[in-house]
């Protein structure tokens, strides 16, 4: 029954919004669009009984639903305050549920894995001396199996390692001391034969460099041979020039002595000229003026005339001069030349005995060498076989210092990492002499 009010009252108050709709509001629109305010003022006053009717159906149909309205608003907070209380309940329910799973995974999961990552932490850091328990029959139980089983061949290796490198040390030191000692007589025989060799090396050397230095000293000579004869003949060309140049100076003095002649004659014309012109009264001033430049001209001209004199006296007696001294030197040039050249033939004979001298040490030196090289040979042999005793031990030092990190059951301590001192000698390399 209430559905059927509530959809009648529904259906009046859509009816009565039609009827207001066509009846009014259209006509109203249809007069304000003709432009007609006549018309829109008393469409506006009959739009009253409509509104009103349109009021009373709204009024019915609110005065129907108000009540409903609030009771649906009360179901609503009810159902809300419920879900309210559900959702916690079933948020503390998640959060027991959660604690208890973490409970679970710390007993069953957590801390065998923290155990056993202690124990993978003591392995790894050397430590084998604790028992790894085995655990319950799961995958955790299985992997501490497996991590005991792993630890006792882990013991049984390193223990056999331990006693492997023990053995190899010891036996390494043996041939290490044997091949020192051997090495060391080897190297002391190799020394006195190599400070021999050196010796006779040394010898041939300087016989050489001496037979070289008697060579080089002959051909010195016999080019200073040739550059003093060269050098004689220089100054005897020197000396002809020399003579050329004094004839060519007393030539020269000649042509001065005839300039300085023409200068004076050339004077006393300048002087006549003067004594005419001073006659010739003012007619011959512009003469005068002439003789006067031209008896000036002929006093320079001697003047120089005297001057080049003077230098070519001076030139004349230093060329006489430089001409004795130059005969001088070209005798002595000769007398240097012979000299020279019988040095030369000394050196020769000298270079010629160092020669035969040399190839005589040379032969000894080379019979020591292959004396030497065999030793040398000798001694490497040794010294390989002594480095190679010496990379054993080694490398049982180094082995040794590796598994002494670990610690087994019933030590008391971790196995003795420090170096063992080498019983290897310091040894003076041997080197091979260079070839004659």
């Amino acid at each position: 029954m209430e559905e059927e009010e509530g959809r009648t009252l529904s259906d009046a108050l859509a009816a009565s919004m039609r009827d207001y709709l066509d009846r009014y509001v259209t006509t109203v629109i249809a007069a304000a669009k003709a432009n007609d305010p006549s018309l829109v003022r008393r469409l506006q006053l009959d739009t009253t009984e409509g509104t009103l009717a349109l009021n009373r159906a709204l009024e019915r149909f609110n005065a129907y639903n108000q009540p409903r309205t609030q009771a649906l608003v009360q179901e609503a907070a009810v159902d809300a305050n419920q879900a309210q209380y559900i959702l916690i309940a079933t948020m503390l329910a998640t959060l027991l549920l959660a604690a208890l799973i973490y409970m679970a995974l710390m007993r069953g999961v957590i801390q065998p894995l923290d155990t056993v990552s202690r124990q993978l932490e003591r392995i790894a850091g050397g430590d084998l001396s604790e028992t790894v328990e085995a655990g319950a029959h799961n995958e955790i139980g299985r992997l501490r199996t497996a991590l005991g089983t792993m630890q006792q061949g882990l013991l049984r290796l390193i223990g056999q390692v331990r006693n492997g490198v023990h053995e190899i040390h010891t036996g390494a030191q043996e041939i290490t001391m044997g091949n020192t000692d051997l090495s060391s007589r080897t190297e002391q025989q190799a020394a006195s034969l190599e400070e021999t060799a050196a010796s006779m090396e040394q010898l041939a050397s300087t016989v050489k460099q001496n037979a070289d230095n008697a060579q080089q000293a002959n051909t010195l000579a016999g080019t200073a041979a040739q550059v003093a004869q060269r050098g004689g003949t220089a100054v005897g060309q020197v000396v002809s020039t020399m003579r050329d140049i004094s004839q060519s100076s007393q030539r020269i003095g000649e042509i001065v002595s005839v300039i300085d002649g023409i200068a004076f004659q050339t004077n006393i014309l300048a002087l006549n000229a003067a004594v005419e012109a001073a006659r010739a009264g003012e007619q011959g001033k512009g003469f005068a003026v002439v003789a006067s430049e031209v008896r000036t001209l002929a006093q320079r001209s001697a003047s120089a005339a005297r001057e080049i004199k003077e230098l070519i006296s001076t030139s004349i007696s230093t060329v006489q001069t430089g001409s004795q001294q130059v005969e001088s030197a070209g005798e002595t040039m000769d007398e240097l030349v012979n000299s020279v050249r019988r040095v030369a033939d000394i050196v020769g004979e000298i270079a010629a005995a160092s020669g035969e001298q040399a190839g005589g040490i040379d032969q000894v030196n080379q019979a020591v060498t292959q004396m030497d090289q065999v030793t040398q040979q000798n001694a490497a042999l040794v010294e390989q076989a002594a480095a190679a005793a010496g990379s054993l031990e080694e490398q049982a030092r180094q082995l040794q210092h590796a598994i002494g990190v670990f610690r087994l059951q019933g030590d008391g301590h971790t196995l003795d990492a420090t170096p063992v001192l080498s019983h290897r000698a310091a040894r003076k390399p041997v080197r091979a002499l260079p070839a004659a």
